[in-house]
Protein backbone atom coordinates (compact mmCIF):
# COMPACT_ATOMS: atom_id res chain seq x y z
CA UNK A 1 0.00 0.00 0.00
CA UNK A 2 1.20 3.54 -0.73
CA UNK A 3 2.19 5.71 2.20
CA UNK A 4 0.86 9.18 2.89
CA UNK A 5 4.37 10.59 2.17
CA UNK A 6 4.08 9.47 -1.46
CA UNK A 7 0.53 10.56 -2.08
CA UNK A 8 -1.07 13.98 -2.49
CA UNK A 9 -4.00 13.67 -0.10
CA UNK A 10 -5.88 16.42 -1.93
CA UNK A 11 -5.89 14.77 -5.38
CA UNK A 12 -7.61 11.72 -6.79
CA UNK A 13 -5.23 8.79 -7.38
CA UNK A 14 -4.38 8.79 -11.14
CA UNK A 15 -5.71 5.25 -11.65
CA UNK A 16 -9.22 6.40 -10.79
CA UNK A 17 -9.71 7.52 -14.40
CA UNK A 18 -9.61 3.90 -15.60
CA UNK A 19 -12.14 2.66 -13.06
CA UNK A 20 -14.56 5.55 -13.54
CA UNK A 21 -14.37 5.38 -17.36
CA UNK A 22 -14.88 1.63 -17.27
CA UNK A 23 -17.94 2.09 -15.07
CA UNK A 24 -19.52 4.56 -17.51
CA UNK A 25 -19.11 2.18 -20.47
CA UNK A 26 -20.28 -0.84 -18.46
CA UNK A 27 -23.37 0.96 -17.26
CA UNK A 28 -24.19 1.96 -20.85
CA UNK A 29 -24.11 -1.70 -21.78
CA UNK A 30 -26.22 -2.81 -18.81
CA UNK A 31 -28.89 -0.14 -18.96
CA UNK A 32 -28.96 -0.16 -22.74
CA UNK A 33 -29.96 -3.81 -22.63
CA UNK A 34 -32.26 -3.43 -19.64
CA UNK A 35 -34.05 -0.34 -20.97
CA UNK A 36 -35.59 -2.29 -23.86
CA UNK A 37 -35.98 -5.62 -22.08
CA UNK A 38 -39.63 -5.30 -21.02
CA UNK A 39 -40.76 -3.91 -24.39
CA UNK A 40 -38.77 -6.62 -26.19
CA UNK A 41 -40.52 -9.36 -24.23
CA UNK A 42 -44.01 -7.89 -24.70
CA UNK A 43 -43.82 -6.64 -28.30
CA UNK A 44 -41.33 -9.05 -29.92
CA UNK A 45 -41.60 -12.29 -27.93
CA UNK A 46 -45.31 -11.66 -27.17
CA UNK A 47 -45.09 -12.33 -23.43
CA UNK A 48 -48.04 -11.44 -21.22
CA UNK A 49 -47.41 -8.19 -19.33
CA UNK A 50 -47.37 -9.74 -15.87
CA UNK A 51 -45.00 -12.47 -17.10
CA UNK A 52 -42.68 -9.87 -18.65
CA UNK A 53 -42.62 -7.86 -15.42
CA UNK A 54 -41.92 -11.00 -13.40
CA UNK A 55 -39.05 -12.11 -15.69
CA UNK A 56 -37.61 -8.59 -15.73
CA UNK A 57 -37.49 -8.47 -11.93
CA UNK A 58 -36.20 -12.04 -11.64
CA UNK A 59 -33.34 -11.00 -13.93
CA UNK A 60 -32.66 -7.89 -11.85
CA UNK A 61 -32.78 -9.94 -8.67
CA UNK A 62 -30.31 -12.37 -10.24
CA UNK A 63 -27.95 -9.48 -10.98
CA UNK A 64 -27.98 -8.68 -7.29
CA UNK A 65 -27.76 -12.24 -5.97
CA UNK A 66 -24.59 -13.13 -7.87
CA UNK A 67 -22.63 -10.40 -6.02
CA UNK A 68 -22.43 -12.92 -3.18
CA UNK A 69 -20.47 -15.23 -5.48
CA UNK A 70 -18.37 -12.40 -6.89
CA UNK A 71 -17.55 -11.07 -3.43
CA UNK A 72 -16.51 -14.48 -2.16
CA UNK A 73 -14.23 -15.08 -5.16
CA UNK A 74 -12.72 -11.59 -4.84
CA UNK A 75 -12.20 -11.68 -1.08
CA UNK A 76 -10.98 -15.27 -0.82
CA UNK A 77 -9.57 -16.47 -4.17
CA UNK A 78 -8.74 -14.11 -7.07
CA UNK A 79 -8.78 -10.63 -5.58
CA UNK A 80 -10.91 -7.81 -6.97
CA UNK A 81 -8.94 -7.10 -10.17
CA UNK A 82 -8.99 -10.65 -11.59
CA UNK A 83 -12.61 -11.16 -10.55
CA UNK A 84 -13.70 -8.02 -12.39
CA UNK A 85 -11.67 -8.88 -15.50
CA UNK A 86 -12.70 -12.53 -15.85
CA UNK A 87 -16.39 -12.02 -15.11
CA UNK A 88 -16.47 -9.06 -17.51
CA UNK A 89 -15.67 -11.54 -20.29
CA UNK A 90 -18.67 -13.64 -19.23
CA UNK A 91 -20.70 -10.42 -19.29
CA UNK A 92 -19.64 -9.75 -22.91
CA UNK A 93 -20.68 -13.28 -23.89
CA UNK A 94 -24.16 -12.70 -22.47
CA UNK A 95 -24.64 -9.61 -24.65
CA UNK A 96 -23.49 -11.60 -27.68
CA UNK A 97 -26.07 -14.32 -27.01
CA UNK A 98 -28.90 -11.77 -26.71
CA UNK A 99 -27.86 -10.07 -29.94
CA UNK A 100 -27.62 -13.28 -32.00
CA UNK A 101 -30.50 -15.45 -30.72
CA UNK A 102 -33.72 -13.42 -30.79
CA UNK A 103 -35.93 -16.03 -29.15
CA UNK A 104 -37.00 -17.25 -25.71
CA UNK A 105 -34.04 -19.61 -25.33
CA UNK A 106 -31.59 -16.87 -26.30
CA UNK A 107 -33.30 -14.52 -23.86
CA UNK A 108 -32.91 -16.85 -20.90
CA UNK A 109 -29.32 -17.84 -21.75
CA UNK A 110 -28.22 -14.26 -22.36
CA UNK A 111 -29.86 -12.95 -19.20
CA UNK A 112 -28.24 -15.72 -17.15
CA UNK A 113 -24.74 -14.85 -18.41
CA UNK A 114 -25.29 -11.11 -17.96
CA UNK A 115 -26.63 -11.63 -14.44
CA UNK A 116 -23.55 -13.71 -13.61
CA UNK A 117 -21.11 -11.20 -15.09
CA UNK A 118 -22.81 -7.98 -14.07
CA UNK A 119 -23.68 -9.17 -10.59
CA UNK A 120 -20.33 -10.83 -10.04
CA UNK A 121 -18.37 -7.62 -10.60
CA UNK A 122 -20.73 -5.27 -8.76
CA UNK A 123 -19.37 -5.51 -5.21
CA UNK A 124 -15.81 -5.71 -6.52
CA UNK A 125 -15.89 -2.51 -8.58
CA UNK A 126 -17.33 -0.40 -5.78
CA UNK A 127 -14.84 -1.80 -3.27
CA UNK A 128 -11.95 -1.61 -5.77
CA UNK A 129 -12.43 2.13 -6.25
CA UNK A 130 -12.38 2.57 -2.47
CA UNK A 131 -9.14 0.57 -2.24
CA UNK A 132 -7.33 3.26 -4.22
CA UNK A 133 -7.66 5.72 -1.31
CA UNK A 134 -5.86 5.85 2.04
CA UNK A 135 -6.49 7.42 5.43
CA UNK A 136 -6.61 11.17 5.16
CA UNK A 137 -8.58 11.00 1.90
CA UNK A 138 -12.04 10.37 3.36
CA UNK A 139 -13.34 13.58 1.79
CA UNK A 140 -12.07 12.52 -1.63
CA UNK A 141 -13.65 9.10 -1.16
CA UNK A 142 -17.05 10.74 -0.73
CA UNK A 143 -16.45 12.82 -3.85
CA UNK A 144 -15.30 9.86 -5.95
CA UNK A 145 -18.49 7.96 -5.15
CA UNK A 146 -20.41 11.00 -6.42
CA UNK A 147 -18.24 10.98 -9.57
CA UNK A 148 -18.69 7.22 -9.80
CA UNK A 149 -22.44 7.61 -9.66
CA UNK A 150 -22.35 10.49 -12.15
CA UNK A 151 -20.60 8.23 -14.69
CA UNK A 152 -23.10 5.47 -14.05
CA UNK A 153 -25.92 7.83 -14.90
CA UNK A 154 -24.10 9.38 -17.85
CA UNK A 155 -23.86 5.93 -19.41
CA UNK A 156 -27.42 5.14 -18.42
CA UNK A 157 -28.77 8.36 -19.96
CA UNK A 158 -27.08 7.80 -23.31
CA UNK A 159 -28.21 4.18 -23.54
CA UNK A 160 -31.77 4.89 -22.36
CA UNK A 161 -32.21 7.46 -25.14
CA UNK A 162 -30.43 5.50 -27.87
CA UNK A 163 -31.40 1.83 -27.54
CA UNK A 164 -35.21 2.27 -27.74
CA UNK A 165 -34.72 4.11 -31.04
CA UNK A 166 -32.34 1.44 -32.33
CA UNK A 167 -34.83 -1.28 -31.33
CA UNK A 168 -37.67 0.47 -33.18
CA UNK A 169 -35.64 1.17 -36.36
CA UNK A 170 -33.19 -1.72 -36.65
CA UNK A 171 -34.53 -4.52 -34.45
CA UNK A 172 -33.31 -6.47 -31.40
CA UNK A 173 -30.00 -7.64 -32.90
CA UNK A 174 -28.57 -4.14 -33.19
CA UNK A 175 -30.31 -2.91 -30.04
CA UNK A 176 -28.67 -5.64 -27.94
CA UNK A 177 -25.46 -5.67 -29.97
CA UNK A 178 -24.47 -2.05 -29.31
CA UNK A 179 -24.52 -2.51 -25.50
CA UNK A 180 -22.35 -5.59 -26.05
CA UNK A 181 -19.75 -3.52 -27.87
CA UNK A 182 -19.73 -1.00 -25.01
CA UNK A 183 -19.16 -3.82 -22.51
CA UNK A 184 -16.16 -4.99 -24.54
CA UNK A 185 -14.81 -1.42 -24.47
CA UNK A 186 -15.38 -1.26 -20.70
CA UNK A 187 -13.37 -4.46 -20.24
CA UNK A 188 -10.52 -3.08 -22.35
CA UNK A 189 -10.40 0.20 -20.40
CA UNK A 190 -10.26 -1.66 -17.10
CA UNK A 191 -7.43 -3.91 -18.37
CA UNK A 192 -5.39 -0.87 -19.47
CA UNK A 193 -5.15 0.32 -15.86
CA UNK A 194 -3.83 -2.99 -14.53
CA UNK A 195 -0.32 -1.70 -13.71
CA UNK A 196 -1.56 1.35 -11.80
CA UNK A 197 -4.10 -0.10 -9.37
CA UNK A 198 -3.65 -0.68 -5.66
CA UNK A 199 -4.27 -4.44 -5.42
CA UNK A 200 -5.59 -5.56 -2.05
CA UNK A 201 -4.87 -9.31 -1.98
CA UNK A 202 -7.55 -11.86 -1.11
CA UNK A 203 -7.64 -12.86 2.54
CA UNK A 204 -7.41 -16.60 3.16
CA UNK A 205 -8.02 -17.50 6.75
CA UNK A 206 -10.31 -19.49 8.98
CA UNK A 207 -11.98 -16.41 10.39
CA UNK A 208 -14.20 -15.26 7.51
CA UNK A 209 -17.69 -13.99 8.17
CA UNK A 210 -19.14 -17.28 6.90
CA UNK A 211 -16.91 -19.29 9.21
CA UNK A 212 -17.88 -17.12 12.17
CA UNK A 213 -21.54 -17.48 11.24
CA UNK A 214 -21.22 -21.27 11.31
CA UNK A 215 -19.49 -21.07 14.68
CA UNK A 216 -22.26 -18.87 16.00
CA UNK A 217 -24.95 -21.32 14.91
CA UNK A 218 -23.18 -24.17 16.68
CA UNK A 219 -23.00 -22.20 19.95
CA UNK A 220 -20.35 -24.44 21.46
CA UNK A 221 -19.22 -21.95 24.12
CA UNK A 222 -22.41 -20.43 25.44
CA UNK A 223 -24.10 -17.75 23.35
CA UNK A 224 -23.46 -16.84 19.72
CA UNK A 225 -20.96 -14.06 20.46
CA UNK A 226 -19.23 -16.11 23.16
CA UNK A 227 -18.72 -19.00 20.74
CA UNK A 228 -17.31 -16.72 18.05
CA UNK A 229 -14.96 -15.02 20.50
CA UNK A 230 -13.70 -18.34 21.85
CA UNK A 231 -12.78 -19.72 18.41
CA UNK A 232 -11.96 -16.60 16.37
CA UNK A 233 -10.80 -14.04 18.92
CA UNK A 234 -12.06 -10.69 20.22
CA UNK A 235 -10.94 -8.67 17.17
CA UNK A 236 -12.79 -10.92 14.75
CA UNK A 237 -15.85 -10.82 16.98
CA UNK A 238 -15.89 -7.02 16.65
CA UNK A 239 -15.74 -7.39 12.85
CA UNK A 240 -18.62 -9.86 12.98
CA UNK A 241 -20.66 -7.47 15.10
CA UNK A 242 -19.97 -4.68 12.61
CA UNK A 243 -21.39 -6.81 9.78
CA UNK A 244 -24.46 -7.75 11.83
CA UNK A 245 -25.11 -4.09 12.64
CA UNK A 246 -24.88 -3.15 8.97
CA UNK A 247 -27.13 -6.05 7.94
CA UNK A 248 -29.83 -4.88 10.35
CA UNK A 249 -29.80 -1.44 8.78
CA UNK A 250 -30.04 -2.95 5.30
CA UNK A 251 -33.37 -4.62 6.09
CA UNK A 252 -35.18 -1.33 5.67
CA UNK A 253 -33.55 -0.67 2.29
CA UNK A 254 -35.21 -3.68 0.64
CA UNK A 255 -38.40 -1.82 -0.22
CA UNK A 256 -36.52 1.06 -1.83
CA UNK A 257 -35.25 -1.35 -4.47
CA UNK A 258 -38.64 -3.03 -4.88
CA UNK A 259 -39.89 0.40 -5.93
CA UNK A 260 -36.90 1.84 -7.75
CA UNK A 261 -36.40 -1.06 -10.17
CA UNK A 262 -39.98 -0.73 -11.40
CA UNK A 263 -39.11 2.33 -13.47
CA UNK A 264 -37.86 -0.24 -16.00
CA UNK A 265 -40.96 -2.43 -15.89
CA UNK A 266 -44.34 -1.29 -14.54
CA UNK A 267 -43.60 2.38 -15.19
CA UNK A 268 -42.72 1.59 -18.82
CA UNK A 269 -46.00 -0.27 -19.25
CA UNK A 270 -47.84 2.61 -17.56
CA UNK A 271 -46.22 5.04 -20.01
CA UNK A 272 -47.47 2.91 -22.91
CA UNK A 273 -51.03 3.77 -21.79
CA UNK A 274 -50.36 7.51 -21.98
CA UNK A 275 -50.11 10.10 -24.77
CA UNK A 276 -46.55 10.08 -26.05
CA UNK A 277 -46.47 13.38 -27.96
CA UNK A 278 -44.84 16.28 -26.15
CA UNK A 279 -43.78 19.61 -27.69
CA UNK A 280 -43.71 18.11 -31.18
CA UNK A 281 -41.66 15.08 -30.11
CA UNK A 282 -42.59 11.45 -29.67
CA UNK A 283 -41.33 10.09 -26.35
CA UNK A 284 -41.21 6.31 -26.27
CA UNK A 285 -42.20 4.70 -22.94
CA UNK A 286 -38.74 3.12 -22.61
CA UNK A 287 -37.08 6.50 -23.17
CA UNK A 288 -38.78 7.97 -20.13
CA UNK A 289 -36.28 5.99 -18.08
CA UNK A 290 -33.64 8.50 -19.20
CA UNK A 291 -35.27 11.05 -16.92
CA UNK A 292 -33.81 9.23 -13.94
CA UNK A 293 -30.11 9.50 -14.86
CA UNK A 294 -30.58 13.01 -16.27
CA UNK A 295 -32.08 14.12 -12.97
CA UNK A 296 -29.35 12.29 -11.06
CA UNK A 297 -26.60 14.18 -12.86
CA UNK A 298 -28.40 17.46 -12.21
CA UNK A 299 -29.24 16.75 -8.59
CA UNK A 300 -25.88 15.32 -7.41
CA UNK A 301 -24.17 18.74 -7.19
CA UNK A 302 -27.36 20.36 -5.88
CA UNK A 303 -27.59 17.84 -3.07
CA UNK A 304 -23.86 17.69 -2.27
CA UNK A 305 -23.13 21.42 -2.33
CA UNK A 306 -26.53 22.88 -1.59
CA UNK A 307 -29.13 20.71 0.13
CA UNK A 308 -26.90 18.77 2.53
CA UNK A 309 -25.00 21.83 3.89
CA UNK A 310 -28.30 23.73 4.15
CA UNK A 311 -29.93 20.96 6.20
CA UNK A 312 -26.90 20.83 8.51
CA UNK A 313 -26.95 24.62 9.02
CA UNK A 314 -30.68 24.59 9.73
CA UNK A 315 -30.58 21.64 12.14
CA UNK A 316 -27.18 22.30 13.68
CA UNK A 317 -26.35 18.58 13.36
CA UNK A 318 -24.58 16.41 10.82
CA UNK A 319 -26.79 14.98 8.08
CA UNK A 320 -25.38 11.49 8.58
CA UNK A 321 -25.55 8.68 5.99
CA UNK A 322 -28.33 6.92 7.89
CA UNK A 323 -30.38 10.11 8.15
CA UNK A 324 -30.03 10.54 4.39
CA UNK A 325 -31.10 6.97 3.73
CA UNK A 326 -34.14 7.20 6.01
CA UNK A 327 -35.25 10.39 4.25
CA UNK A 328 -34.74 8.68 0.90
CA UNK A 329 -36.99 5.77 1.85
CA UNK A 330 -39.80 8.19 2.62
CA UNK A 331 -39.44 9.85 -0.79
CA UNK A 332 -39.51 6.44 -2.47
CA UNK A 333 -42.89 5.77 -0.91
CA UNK A 334 -44.26 9.12 -2.09
CA UNK A 335 -43.12 8.39 -5.65
CA UNK A 336 -45.44 5.38 -5.72
CA UNK A 337 -48.28 7.40 -4.28
CA UNK A 338 -47.85 9.65 -7.33
CA UNK A 339 -47.65 6.65 -9.68
CA UNK A 340 -50.78 5.18 -8.10
CA UNK A 341 -52.70 8.44 -8.51
CA UNK A 342 -51.78 8.52 -12.21
CA UNK A 343 -52.83 4.89 -12.66
CA UNK A 344 -56.18 5.49 -10.98
CA UNK A 345 -56.78 8.35 -13.42
CA UNK A 346 -55.82 6.19 -16.42
CA UNK A 347 -58.03 3.34 -15.26
CA UNK A 348 -60.98 5.72 -14.98
CA UNK A 349 -60.58 6.72 -18.64
CA UNK A 350 -58.53 9.92 -18.33
CA UNK A 351 -56.09 10.71 -21.14
CA UNK A 352 -52.81 11.86 -19.62
CA UNK A 353 -49.56 12.92 -21.25
CA UNK A 354 -46.55 10.75 -20.51
CA UNK A 355 -44.73 13.74 -19.01
CA UNK A 356 -46.94 13.40 -15.94
CA UNK A 357 -44.60 10.57 -15.00
CA UNK A 358 -41.88 13.17 -14.43
CA UNK A 359 -43.37 13.75 -10.95
CA UNK A 360 -42.77 10.17 -9.84
CA UNK A 361 -39.35 10.15 -11.55
CA UNK A 362 -38.33 13.28 -9.64
CA UNK A 363 -39.31 11.72 -6.32
CA UNK A 364 -37.66 8.34 -6.96
CA UNK A 365 -34.48 10.05 -8.20
CA UNK A 366 -34.20 12.12 -5.04
CA UNK A 367 -34.70 8.92 -3.11
CA UNK A 368 -31.98 7.20 -5.14
CA UNK A 369 -29.41 9.88 -4.32
CA UNK A 370 -30.23 9.66 -0.63
CA UNK A 371 -30.28 5.86 -0.44
CA UNK A 372 -28.08 4.39 -3.16
CA UNK A 373 -25.11 6.79 -3.37
CA UNK A 374 -25.03 7.11 0.39
CA UNK A 375 -25.33 3.34 0.73
CA UNK A 376 -22.17 2.79 -1.35
CA UNK A 377 -20.13 5.14 0.83
CA UNK A 378 -21.67 3.77 4.04
CA UNK A 379 -20.99 0.17 3.00
CA UNK A 380 -17.33 0.77 2.27
CA UNK A 381 -16.44 2.94 5.27
CA UNK A 382 -18.27 0.75 7.81
CA UNK A 383 -16.91 -2.57 6.51
CA UNK A 384 -13.88 -4.32 8.10
CA UNK A 385 -10.93 -4.64 5.72
CA UNK A 386 -11.25 -8.39 5.16
CA UNK A 387 -14.93 -8.17 4.25
CA UNK A 388 -15.39 -5.01 2.17
CA UNK A 389 -16.60 -6.82 -0.96
CA UNK A 390 -18.79 -9.05 1.21
CA UNK A 391 -20.45 -6.01 2.78
CA UNK A 392 -20.95 -4.50 -0.67
CA UNK A 393 -22.61 -7.75 -1.73
CA UNK A 394 -24.95 -7.58 1.27
CA UNK A 395 -25.97 -4.09 0.17
CA UNK A 396 -26.66 -5.44 -3.32
CA UNK A 397 -28.56 -8.33 -1.73
CA UNK A 398 -31.19 -5.81 -0.68
CA UNK A 399 -31.72 -5.14 -4.41
CA UNK A 400 -32.18 -8.87 -4.97
CA UNK A 401 -34.73 -9.08 -2.18
CA UNK A 402 -36.68 -6.06 -3.38
CA UNK A 403 -36.76 -7.16 -7.03
CA UNK A 404 -37.65 -10.72 -6.08
CA UNK A 405 -40.56 -9.42 -4.00
CA UNK A 406 -41.81 -7.42 -6.99
CA UNK A 407 -41.46 -10.46 -9.28
CA UNK A 408 -43.58 -12.59 -6.95
CA UNK A 409 -46.32 -9.98 -6.61
CA UNK A 410 -46.36 -9.35 -10.38
CA UNK A 411 -46.40 -13.06 -11.23
CA UNK A 412 -49.36 -13.87 -8.99
CA UNK A 413 -51.08 -10.63 -10.00
CA UNK A 414 -52.19 -9.99 -6.41
CA UNK A 415 -52.88 -6.30 -7.02
CA UNK A 416 -54.01 -4.51 -10.17
CA UNK A 417 -54.07 -0.92 -11.38
CA UNK A 418 -53.51 1.84 -8.88
CA UNK A 419 -53.82 -0.58 -5.97
CA UNK A 420 -50.56 -2.19 -7.10
CA UNK A 421 -48.64 1.06 -6.60
CA UNK A 422 -50.40 2.01 -3.38
CA UNK A 423 -49.62 -1.39 -1.85
CA UNK A 424 -45.91 -0.84 -2.43
CA UNK A 425 -46.10 2.72 -1.11
CA UNK A 426 -47.70 1.57 2.15
CA UNK A 427 -45.23 -1.28 2.57
CA UNK A 428 -42.33 1.13 2.04
CA UNK A 429 -43.53 3.44 4.79
CA UNK A 430 -43.61 0.44 7.15
CA UNK A 431 -40.05 -0.53 6.19
CA UNK A 432 -38.98 3.08 6.68
CA UNK A 433 -39.99 2.82 10.31
CA UNK A 434 -38.00 -0.43 10.63
CA UNK A 435 -34.98 1.32 9.12
CA UNK A 436 -35.23 4.26 11.52
CA UNK A 437 -35.50 1.90 14.48
CA UNK A 438 -32.31 0.04 13.53
CA UNK A 439 -30.46 3.20 12.48
CA UNK A 440 -30.90 4.79 15.90
CA UNK A 441 -28.97 1.92 17.48
CA UNK A 442 -26.13 1.93 14.94
CA UNK A 443 -22.62 2.95 16.06
CA UNK A 444 -20.37 4.40 13.37
CA UNK A 445 -16.82 3.09 12.91
CA UNK A 446 -13.97 3.86 10.51
CA UNK A 447 -12.38 0.98 8.64
CA UNK A 448 -10.63 3.08 5.96
CA UNK A 449 -7.50 1.50 4.48
CA UNK A 450 -4.25 2.92 5.86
Amino acid sequence: MASTNQVDLNKFPPQIKYIVSQEGAERFSYYGMRTILTIFMVQYLLFQKNDAVAIYHLFVSGCYLTPLLGAYIADRIWGKYKTILYLSLVYCLGHLVLAIWENTQGLYAGLFLIALGSGGIKPCVSAHVGDQFIKGQEGLLRKVFDLFYFMINFGSTASSLLTPVVLAKYGPGWAFGIPGVLMAIATLIFWLGRKHYVHVPPVKDEHSFGAMLVTGFKKQAGGVYDSIKAKHGAEKLEEFKAVVQIAKVYIGVILFWALFEQHGSTWVLQGAQMKQEFMGMTILPSQMQAMNPIMVMTMIPLFSFGLYPLIERMTGTEFTPLKKMGTGLFFAGTSFVAAGAIQYALDSGAELNIMWQSVQYFLITGSELLVSITGLEFSYTQAPRSMKSTIMSLFFLTVFSGSFLTAIIAKFNVFEGGNFYMFFAGLTFVFTLIFIWNAKKFEYKNFMEG
